[in-house]
């Protein structure tokens, strides 16, 4: 079975916004074919769209068999789980959860288009996918992270919570880094 490295950005700004975070992770994690490989710092940014609170954002990079869409149906279903409401676009959300990357594939449905189509715009995404991935590319500009986070300029909006990446420890049951 091939594996795809892909990358997961994950928002919050209701609620426990880090304890949704981390629940939502986890729950995408349930399931199998799925590793957890590493989680970025986790950062505090202003919101997009209507008036609202900041949101918590950090990004995992994991490692799947599942296909795009697979992977899209496990994501909704942990913002579903998570007390997800989808009724005001860029409103406020309990959890978020955008498959950014996959494989560095280019891939479009209805319900899915990859590579992200805001990721190279959006530096609550960038910032903490350059912690995870620093070497990662844009599959279809062919930029590098920190390239795509040099063209936006200002990244002033993204502010450190947790220094470190210890915010998400996978709970028993879960595989994180080191699983097998």
């Amino acid at each position: 079975m091939n594996r795809s490295r892909c990358f997961l950005a994950l928002g919050s700004n209701l609620g426990d916004r880090r304890d949704n975070l981390r629940q939502a992770l986890a729950r995408v994690s349930r399931g199998g074919d799925l590793k957890i490989v590493a989680v970025s710092r986790l950062y505090e940014t202003a919101p997009v769209g209507p008036p609202q609170g900041p949101y918590y954002n950090a990004v995992a990079e994991i490692v799947t068999g599942l296909t795009p869409e697979e992977l899209l149906s496990r994501c909704r279903n942990a913002e579903d789980a998570g007390g997800r409401q989808r009724t005001v676009r860029w409103g406020p959300r309990t959890i978020d959860i955008d498959i950014l990357d996959c494989g560095g594939m280019v891939h479009e449905t209805a319900e899915l288009r990859l590579p992200h189509p805001e990721i190279a715009r959006r530096a609550f995404v960038l910032v903490p996918l350059r912690d995870v991935a620093p070497d990662w590319v844009h599959p279809v500009e062919h930029r590098s992270v920190g390239d795509l986070i040099d063209a936006l300029g200002d990244t002033g909006g993204v502010c450190v919570v947790v220094e470190e990446n210890d915010w998400f420890v996978p709970p028993p049951g879960v595989r994180g880094e080191g699983a097998s």
